[in-house]
């Protein structure tokens, strides 16, 4: 005897079924499996308290992309070669939002950082104290901010930055996708110091102000894109 014949509505019904059960499974864990791999990559550089990850939907994240993921850290240290590698691995995802209590970035140590992509464009924020900008300058340099505008930053230094013992104006700036620092002056206009220079970072722009509080120092600004 022959069976009955298989209805269709019913097999495609349960297929449907099975997809819908798929991706619901799909969108309830893969953000937390997207979420221990981005906290075991950032851990390499210091303490994560936490990471969350949101994609819809949420195959996608096994192709490396999701619609925002937000990190919060303690304390990171890296150098400016770890901090370009780790901005260039966030292209998969539309936004990011790391915030950290502390951050060394080679001999630069900062509080209460945030960073923030949005595509390929990058904005930073960090506090330095002023004893934390002078143990990040060379033995016996002093800086003073003067102003900042237009993606600079003016200063006035004293000591031997620029292989000169006096006190000049200086100004730090983006050129050519690098971070730069020189001095103002016609005849010593030629010296500059690179601060930042990553093929995967482009700096666009740096900003500073007054940081006032039981730890003076200033607030500065990075804004760059990735490439």
């Amino acid at each position: 005897m022959r069976g009955r014949p298989a209805n269709p509505r019913r097999i495609l019904g349960g297929t449907a079924a099975a997809v819908v059960l798929l991706l619901v499974v799909a969108q309830l864990l893969l953000p937390g499996v997207a979420a221990r791999r981005i906290r075991t990559r950032v851990g390499r550089y210091g303490t994560v308290k936490s990471v969350s990850v949101s994609a819809w939907p949420a195959v996608k994240v096994l192709w490396g992309d999701a619609d925002a993921v937000t990190v919060r850290a303690a304390d990171l240290h890296l150098t400016t070669i770890q901090t370009a590698s780790a901005l260039h691995e966030t292209g998969g995802a539309g936004r990011v939002t790391l915030t950290a209590e502390h951050v060394q970035v080679g001999v630069a140590q900062v509080t209460a950082a945030t960073l923030e992509t949005h595509g390929s464009a990058v904005m930073a924020e960090a506090t330095m104290t002023r004893q934390e900008v002078k143990a990040a300058l060379p033995e016996g340099v002093e800086v003073q901010l003067l102003e900042s505008a237009g993606g600079k930053v003016r200063a006035r230094v004293s000591g031997a930055l620029f292989g000169v013992a006096a006190t000049v104006e200086a100004v730090a700036e983006a050129s050519d996708g690098e971070l730069i620092v020189h001095p103002v002056g016609f005849l010593i206009e030629g010296f500059r110091l690179v601060l930042f220079a990553e093929p995967h970072v482009y700096i666009e722009g740096v900003g500073a102000s007054e940081a006032p509080g039981p730890s003076p120092g200033y607030r500065l600004t990075v804004t760059a894109r990735l490439q």
